[in-house]
């Protein structure tokens, strides 16, 4: 049971992610123009983590992102029969959640669908690498501690906002595959073309995140480890 509630908490948060944030992006028309849409749109992302935290946080993690779940995979916070449940719930909330959003907007406004950089895969694959391993990288971070655990909701949710600030005028930003999937099913056409980009592209970057935490992680834990040798032996 304990299973099925996260991949419940997981649908709904990934399902609120799409129907709000992305329809923040498609009704206030945001596009690469540096404008009040811009901002709008990354605050929406921002703020739905921060809702979402509080709210489904104790539950399933909150992690409504792929990206996420295979960088605590990788990382051991989680099992793969958890990870696997989680990408399914993940991905059919990104559907439903665009589904609403596309049964009362219509497919006119874009669904706030990610499209290439230039038309350039190569460098819109890049973008989306680094920024979902900036992102992700602050979620492993952020969760770390039991001590984080007041303020990781707000942490993780500015860590969204920021890359959202950048990476809008690049792809519209992704670092989601089942942010980016949902959309772009509703939408069809021309914007399955590139979906392939949207969804590898954040998860090597949620698995380079993992290896960098590793890494600093192994040496935080070791330097804890020296301290306490001092101390015992002093």
């Amino acid at each position: 049971m304990e299973g099925i509630r996260k991949m419940v908490a997981e649908f709904i948060g990934t399902f609120v992610l799409v129907f709000a944030a992305c329809g923040v992006a498609a009704v206030t028309g945001c596009s690469a123009e540096a404008n009040a849409a811009y901002v709008l749109t990354a605050l929406a992302f921002g703020l739905v983590i921060v809702a979402m935290a509080y709210s489904i946080g104790n539950v399933s993690g909150c992690h409504i992102n792929p990206a996420v779940s295979i960088g605590v995979l990788l990382s051991g916070g989680m099992s793969f029969t958890d990870f696997i449940g989680y990408l399914a719930a993940q991905f059919l909330g990104g559907i439903a959640g665009a589904a609403v959003l596309r049964s009362i907007i219509g497919t006119e406004l874009g669904l706030g669908c990610n499209g290439l950089y230039n038309g350039d895969p190569g460098k819109s694959f890049a973008i989306e690498v680094i920024l979902t391993c900036i992102f992700v990288l602050a979620v492993l971070g952020a969760t770390s501690k039991i001590a984080n655990s007041q303020v990781a909701g707000l942490v993780i949710g500015g860590a969204l906002t920021l890359v959202h600030l950048i990476g809008i005028y690049f792809t519209g930003t992704s670092v989601n595959p089942a942010r980016s999937l949902g959309p772009a099913i509703m939408m069809g056409g021309e914007a399955l073309d590139s979906i392939w980009v949207f969804i590898v592209a954040p998860m090597i970057g949620g698995i380079l995140a993992a290896l960098i935490w590793s890494y600093l992680w192994a040496g935080q834990k070791k330097t804890a480890e020296e301290a306490a040798a001092e101390s015992a032996n002093d």
